[in-house]
């Protein structure tokens, strides 16, 4: 400390400088303990890699440096154990937990913040909690894709409506449409992959903002930690939340596609639609009317998805204002960043869970693909094939779309010679093409609703996990 004055009895290791204590309302305002304690196991994991380097150059004893090791242990055992006190008056989860250590070692105690400041300190655990959060997420994210490729392998075959404006478009298989989405997950594990290596960077070694007269071995840190290099200029190492911000909208995309996929599910139970029903256990019933199964685990993940959007939004807004470097403003980072890995840990695992309830109702799903023409575009496709061009071909089979409409049938159930009214061309054949499965088969390449093609696609899919 820069004044002889010693902290009081609150703790303040600041309190030499000022002639009056901050009252309890600003204590309660300006305190993060109550949230940022879920840092604690990755601050003390910085705090040894930080003590160790410091003994390696010689900065503090090797005594000192094993009493640290002795009291962060025993301070890692109380954290998890229950029995840490945490003290308001502390401030943060960084302040209690050095006070703690003093309390234990003493001196060396004292010596373990030489060469830092919070500013780097608290960048360092941020960093180190969210990687450890997007393994976490990644390893979930995998464990849904399993589970839809076990669903799909059931469906090859299991004919639904593929929908535009949803509307009735053209006919697809189940393991189809769940393999979309099994795309749509393996972009959002690429995603935080790749966002992984720029949280993966050490700001220890910052200090406030200006680096360390002392003659620290970054490098060290770094690699006891796992970093994979270091952030190179301390004024953005310290002030620098793009990590944060980065992480939130591969989150932000990740929880669209949960919600896509739930409003998919509500639609499909609904007795409108009646393709698949959720296992009971994830419904719930309505206080006033008994004959009610409510889809509310996909209703709640498509609520949720409106939260992670807005934490993306509250960081963007926290951080475009703040001149370089640290500001007081960065502590607010914390709560939008846990309760989005919160959100997307919670969400990830319930839906797996979810998807190995679904019963599907292939009798419905077929129904349904019977109802809305689906097989026009093969008709027309049928056409062009015999030479009519396609733009012509269009025409014709919308005028016996139009025709099929007025007399209740669909295309399939027209008979041969009221088909050849709209083409001389129209043979027998052309009953193999309008099938649902003769539709499918025919979309025979990579990337088609073929049930061949579907097949490939899983142990493709397999593969790749």
């Amino acid at each position: 400390m820069s004044s002889s004055r010693k902290p009081d009895d609150k703790g303040k290791l600041w309190s030499g400088r000022f002639d009056e204590p901050v009252t309890d309302l600003v204590k309660r305002f300006t305190a993060s303990v109550s949230f940022d304690q879920r840092l604690a196991q990755f601050d003390i994991d910085g705090s040894l890699a930080h003590a160790h380097m410091l003994g390696a150059v010689g900065i503090v004893t090797q005594a000192d440096v094993a009493a640290i090791e002795r009291g962060l242990a025993q301070i890692r055992e109380e954290i998890r154990g229950g029995a840490f006190e945490w003290s308001i008056d502390l401030e943060d989860v960084h302040l209690n937990i050095e006070r703690r250590l003093t309390d234990i070692v003493g001196d060396a105690g004292k010596r373990l913040h030489t060469g830092r400041s919070r500013n780097d300190q608290v960048a360092t655990d941020v960093r180190l909690y969210l990687r450890a959060g997007i393994d976490q997420i990644t390893a979930l994210i995998k464990g849904l894709q399993r589970k839809l490729l076990d669903v799909a392998e059931k469906h090859t075959d299991t004919v639904m409506p593929g929908f535009t404006h949803l509307q009735v478009a053209q006919p697809v298989s189940f393991a189809h449409h769940l393999l979309a989405y099994f795309e749509m997950l393996s972009r959002d594990a690429q995603r935080l992959i790749d966002c992984r290596k720029r949280v993966n960077k050490l700001p220890l070694g910052a200090a406030a903002l200006a680096g360390t007269s002392f003659p620290i071995d970054r490098q060290m840190v770094a690699k006891e930690l796992g970093f994979e290099g270091l952030c190179e200029n301390s004024l953005d190492a310290v002030s620098d939340r793009d990590f944060a911000i980065e992480f939130c909208a591969c989150a932000a995309l990740l929880m669209t596609h949960l919600s896509r996929f739930s409003e998919e599910l509500i639609l499909w139970m609904s007795p409108r639609f009646r393709f698949i029903d959720l296992a009971d256990r994830f419904c719930t019933g309505s206080s006033i009317m008994p004959q009610k199964k409510n889809p509310d685990v996909p209703e709640l993940i498509r609520g949720k998805t409106g939260r992670v959007n807005g934490h993306l939004v509250a960081l963007l807004t926290l951080m475009k204002a703040q001149p370089l470097a640290y500001n007081k403003d960065n502590q607010e980072d914390k709560e939008p960043l846990f309760d989005t890995v919160d959100t997307l840990t919670m969400s990830l695992a319930v839906f797996t869970e979810l998807l190995g309830g679904l019963e599907v109702n292939r009798d419905a799903m077929r129904e349904a693909v019977q109802q809305g023409y689906a097989t026009a575009t093969d008709l027309a496709d049928y056409l062009v094939k015999k030479g009519v061009p396609f733009r012509e071909a269009h025409e014709a089979v919308a005028q016996a779309v139009r025709h099929a409409e007025n007399r209740g049938k669909d295309l399939s159930g027209l008979p041969l010679s009221e088909l050849q009214q709209f083409s001389a061309l129209i043979a027998d054949d052309v009953f193999d093409a309008l099938t649902l499965e003769g539709s499918l088969a025919a979309r025979s390449h990579i990337g088609g609703t073929a049930p061949v093609r579907v097949k490939q696609a899983i142990a493709k899919a397999r593969k790749s996990l």
